[in-house]
């Protein structure tokens, strides 16, 4: 029976795409939320029907072949357009249907999207909002991705970027009061050279200095403790048993702060900042529940 009898399956040339854009089945499978054994069975199916061998797999990467590459190539304007088509019948639905992928750092995720999320989900029930957290710095678009979520300084400038959530946050430092009667409070950043500090650590293996500001003046303070983690739970319930101090996000303490548990020091030093951006590129044809999410967000801004 000839391969064209059987055309490939669209998911499993959406899946191809997936692994081609990222590199290699586990990244691919992690920014989709799917396994990589089920892309790994995408791509099998895809070139027994096709005849052809369209990647090279290693045990470290996988690389396209001539075939592959020339396929991908085609494909990625053709799945376009794909969607360009479905969104072009969305504007004919009072809601859009399809799904929204948003990339996201962890503190949006937790903080700040669940109470947007729900109010959207709630206007537009055709639409599955997929959310990934994330910390790490990546072409969130190349990945696959209709929007990322960022701050502005790490926002390329050919986007464009909508107000999400609070339009000023916070870095604070806090301890239980049980730390400060045992140790005593710092009144300048380098008194916690002094102090037991918990410190996070992303997954790409940085772990961020402690950065200060007041009057002009900026202090970085590299803090030591007995922990380095990339669970901001694990370090914030250690601060509220008074084993040491953390610095974070001031929404992540909300609840911690106002029950008493922890307290904050420095303030003068933790100026705010910028809240985050929802940011997408510039083209003429938006997918329709990314056009409905950026209306919402707009709405919720002038309210």
């Amino acid at each position: 029976m000839s391969t064209s009898a059987h055309r490939p399956d669209l998911a499993d040339l959406d899946a191809f795409t997936a692994v081609a854009r990222a590199g290699g089945f586990r990244s691919a499978a992690a920014l989709r939320s799917v396994s990589a054994s089920s892309l790994s069975e995408a791509l099998r199916r895809l070139e027994a029907q096709l005849g052809v061998r369209l990647i090279n797999r290693t045990t470290r990467s996988v690389t396209l072949t001539e075939a592959g590459a020339q396929l991908y190539q085609r494909l990625v304007p053709a799945l376009g357009e794909v969607g360009a088509a479905i969104d072009a019948v969305n504007s004919f639905r009072d809601s859009p249907i399809g799904t929204l992928r948003l990339n996201v750092p962890t503190v949006v995720a937790r903080a700040i999207l669940p109470p947007l999320a729900g109010r959207f989900l709630r206007e537009h029930p055709g639409v599955m909002l997929e959310v990934t957290a994330d910390d790490t710095f990546i072409d969130v678009l190349a990945a696959g991705f209709d929007a990322g979520v960022r701050y502005d300084e790490r926002i390329e400038r050919d986007m464009i970027a909508v107000p999400l959530g609070p339009r000023e946050q916070r870095f604070v430092t806090a301890g239980a009061p049980s730390y400060f009667a045992a140790h005593g409070r710092p009144t300048h950043p380098r008194d916690l050279l002094d102090h037991i500090c918990f410190r996070y650590r992303f997954a790409s293996g940085v772990s961020p200095t402690w950065e200060f500001e007041r009057g002009g003046e900026t202090i970085k303070v590299v803090p030591e403790g007995p922990l380095i983690t990339t669970s901001g739970d694990l370090k914030i319930a250690l601060a509220v048993q008074g084993l040491g101090l953390v610095r974070t996000f001031e929404d992540f303490l909300a609840d911690k702060l106002a029950d008493g548990s922890l307290e904050t020091v420095l303030d003068d030093w933790s100026p705010p900042f910028s809240g985050p951006l929802l940011y997408y590129p510039s083209r003429r044809q938006m997918p329709g529940p990314l056009r409905a999410f950026v209306d919402f967000l707009k709405r919720e801004q002038r309210q």
